[in-house]
């Protein structure tokens, strides 16, 4: 889990290893991911685009950008926090994510919210 406070907009990340979805003989590990965003500053803000940076065991990284997540841009008030999940299938067994977001407050000002990086990893390797 990684927890990581951006102006007021606080991302938590909880991987957790789909055995079911991965095949290894074929070097194909997947992971889901559950981000919250929460909002706890004092205006309202949106997310509106994403970055992100997987790395695997070997070093290989593949970014990814897009707008919103999951087909959305939710719009938090203050209190408020949107969650959803997502997944993500590497070639090995071992890697880690880490990113931002594009947040827009409501006077139209931009910052990146970041995604403090979290580990993908077996569950039988966590010891």
């Amino acid at each position: 889990m990684s927890t990581c406070e951006t102006q007021g907009v606080k991302v938590t990340a909880r991987p957790s290893y789909l055995a079911e979805q991965s095949l290894p003989d074929q070097n194909r590990w997947v992971w889901s991911y559950q981000i919250t965003v929460a909002n706890e500053s004092d205006d309202t803000v949106q997310l509106v685009d994403r970055h992100w940076l997987i790395t695997d065991a070997v070093g290989e990284i593949e970014e990814v950008r897009g707008e919103g997540v999951i087909g959305q841009q939710p719009v938090l008030s203050p209190g408020q926090e949107f969650t959803y999940e997502s997944f993500c299938p590497l070639a090995t067994d071992f890697g880690f994510m880490r990113g931002s977001y594009g947040m827009i407050r409501s006077d139209g000002t931009r910052f990146e919210a970041t995604i403090a990086p979290f580990v993908l990893l077996l569950p039988a390797l966590l010891n």
